[in-house]
């Protein structure tokens, strides 16, 4: 059973665990940087010991002001971190996701201590519970360990382990040279614009996360493959067309609509990769039959491409009110992907939800 407010509400007084609080804000930002920069480079040993020192700091805050929280949380996250230096385990994308959880959840706990506002809801045992299995677990087993905790504490499987996942099936199946070609290829085409930089990884995650929520119906190597892939039609059409950031003339808009046929055209004469071409060539297709290309409704739309056509104009809508905020700019989102109805399934629309929902809340 979880731990409440009462439990680790064990500090000397008030002034302390705002003294803690402060102090944590500053370190976070220099914790963040450096686990941003191992996932670039995860031998970097500058940011390694940078990564180390900061986390050694809070827990040693920790500790002078009484906030057991906050040692708890970060003394097995050390244990890890100094295999890392100690060159005994590799830096990984997991062990970034765990790090950025456990820190968020202290922050998130400490600003509720100083609310007087209960901490069940956070699941703080069961991560830090979890936290201390991984600090003495194999190397063999911390990758597992991770992916389950993560599950436990947030309810979502992390986009990462999905990733290896698949790469691993693709391996059996002599697909991973394709989709590391399909990845250059949407890295590609994220250089033509600043505001295209991460698009792959986010659609990614949103794809897989809305997927996982219902099961995986859709086949998640050629759902990957559809991401990579679907708006790498793009590049075939005039720049001056699709990086326009005015309205479309219909003469832009008829060859605009050629963007889907490249991509699938590629895809469909790749072997093993017929799953994916209809999904990329159906993304434009809309359930009441006035997408693109040839019209389709609802029942003649495959899964996949549902899901593509929800995220892509998500992350669109999403960049076009990015002058709001990143909060304001994600609900307004929100708002306007709800709000279209009969362009959008309402049964993939519903898991779409709860999977914002459950990245808000956390």
């Amino acid at each position: 059973m979880g731990k409440t407010t009462a439990d680790y509400n064990l500090i000397a007084d008030r002034n302390q665990l705002i003294e803690f609080r402060d102090a944590l804000n500053e370190h976070v930002a220099i914790l963040e940087r450096q686990v941003s920069n191992l996932r670039r480079d995860p031998y970097d040993p500058e940011s390694i010991a940078t990564l180390f020192r900061a986390l050694h700091t809070i827990k040693g805050d920790a500790g002078i002001c009484r906030v057991e929280l906050g040692v708890r949380i970060t003394h097995p996250i050390e244990s890890l971190l100094a295999r890392v230096r100690e060159g005994k385990l590799k830096f990984s994308a997991l062990l970034a996701e765990i790090i950025l959880l456990a820190i968020d959840r202290l922050e998130l706990a400490v600003e509720a201590l100083l609310e007087k506002r209960s901490l069940d809801s956070m699941k703080l045992q069961t991560l830090i519970d979890g936290l201390e299995r991984l600090s003495i677990s194999d190397n063999s087993a911390i990758d597992a360990g991770i992916v389950a905790l993560i599950e436990a504490v947030t309810g979502f499987r992390p986009a990462s382990a999905e990733a290896k996942l698949i790469l691993g099936a693709a391996t059996s199946s002599n697909k991973t040279d394709d989709l590391r070609f399909f990845q250059r290829l949407a890295h590609q085409l994220e250089t033509y614009s600043p505001l295209f930089m991460g698009r792959s990884e986010r659609l990614l995650r949103l794809a897989f996360e809305t997927n996982a929520r219902a099961g995986n119906p859709v086949d998640t190597i050629q759902l990957e493959a559809a991401v990579y892939l679907h708006d790498i039609g793009m590049m075939f059409l005039p720049e001056s067309i699709w990086l326009k950031v005015g309205t479309l003339t219909d003469d832009e808009r008829l060859v605009m609509r050629e963007h889907p046929s490249f991509a699938a055209g590629l895809a469909e004469r790749m072997a093993g990769w017929q799953g994916a071409a209809v999904m990329i060539a159906q993304h434009h297709e809309m359930v009441d039959g006035r997408g693109y290309p040839l019209g389709l409704k609802e029942a003649q739309i495959v899964p996949g491409a549902k899901i593509l056509s929800i995220i892509d104009a998500f992350e669109s809508v999403t960049l076009k009110h990015g002058h709001r905020g990143e909060g304001r700019s994600l609900l307004r989102a929100i708002a306007e992907i709800n709000a279209s109805d009969r362009q959008f399934s309402a049964e993939w629309i519903e898991h779409f939800n709860h999977v914002i929902r459950g990245m808000l809340e956390a």
